[in-house]
């Protein structure tokens, strides 16, 4: 893959992208400029005073108007809601979704629906998301599905036993790390499946690197957390100082996955300097629990039975 700026991204113009978490950090940025490059943002969160604003902020640079989807993923409810207003507002057509949002190394708690909350946020939530927009991706043209991972599913690993840690101790950055190599796990089995069942969309998987953005005082405060260790040497602190790139670097991942020709299925993208900590973007090998079609068949019939949304492809 070639050296990627913005600058290269096609013209997005006629194609429609739903953005979750696109209130701040890496999908504001990234709604920012998929609006300017003509495509029509739908700009999906949970907070509605931080969603007017971004809205706003998006607007203000847009060729065409961005639209704003209430969408809290730690209610199963909330996300069949914000599915149907996508359908409704695109006439049943999208053409790409980009899984962003998300919660990190956060305190012990439930989602609406009784799971873990980092889980149920980062991967249950997107995966429901994606299955109910499988129909309208199917409408759009060269459709995408890009879900977001990170450096911190190295080392991770999903319980399948327990992934609500029900038997075990909670720990935020393990059960992080957890709903980061899920993420990246569903991604690559979403594109398997898509490719079994003959669709013309694909599934993408990028992760940002090490990027200065809101929620890595989170990552930072983690006790013990191993990437954390593994990326600044203990020295959190500093972190961000040090080798943190900015989030307008960290979003270009995310919108290779998204834009990008000569993107395939299956593929991840991230920085390809410092052991994929910042740099341009590049296709990076997944991770091996990701790879593991195993892992990928456990996930997703865990993720149908927890969710009750019928996987699609089946």
């Amino acid at each position: 893959m070639k050296t990627w700026t913005e600058a290269d991204i096609p013209d997005q113009t006629g194609r429609t992208v739903l953005v979750t978490g696109a209130n701040s950090g890496l999908g504001l940025q990234t709604s920012l400029v998929l609006a300017a490059k003509g495509a029509r943002v739908l700009i999906a969160c949970r907070n509605p005073e931080r969603g007017e604003q971004a809205l706003r902020t998006v607007s203000a640079g847009a060729a065409v108007a961005p639209e704003l989807i209430s969408l809290d993923l730690a209610d199963l409810s909330s996300v069949r809601a914000a599915a149907a207003r996508a359908e409704e507002i695109t006439g049943g057509k999208l053409d790409v979704l980009i899984n962003n949002a998300g919660l990190m190394a956060a305190p012990k708690g439930r989602t609406k629906d009784g799971f873990e909350l980092q889980f149920g946020t980062n991967h249950l939530g997107h995966a429901a998301l994606t299955w109910l927009l499988m129909p309208a991706l199917r409408r759009g043209t060269n459709a995408r599905v890009v879900t977001l991972s990170s450096l911190a599913a190295t080392g991770g690993r999903v319980d399948f036993a327990d992934p609500g840690f029900e038997h075990r101790r909670y720990n935020p950055a393990a059960a992080y790390s957890q709903s980061k190599i899920a993420n990246q796990i569903f991604a690559l089995e979403l594109d398997r499946r898509l490719r079994a069942a003959g669709d013309d969309v694909i599934s993408v998987a990028a992760h940002p690197g090490y990027t200065a953005t809101n929620l890595n005082s989170n990552m930072a405060n983690a006790q013990g957390h191993p990437v954390v260790r593994k990326l600044v040497g203990g020295v959190t602190f500093l972190g961000d100082l040090l080798i943190a790139q900015g989030v307008r670097t960290g979003a270009l991942p995310s919108l290779i996955a998204a834009t990008a020709p000569d993107v395939n299925g299956g593929d991840y993208i991230g920085p390809r300097l410092f052991r994929g900590i910042r740099g341009n973007p590049t296709v990076v090998p997944p991770l091996r629990a990701a790879l593991d079609r195993e892992n990928g068949r456990k996930l997703w019939d865990l993720t149908a039975k927890l969710t009750g949304v019928t996987p699609d492809p089946a």
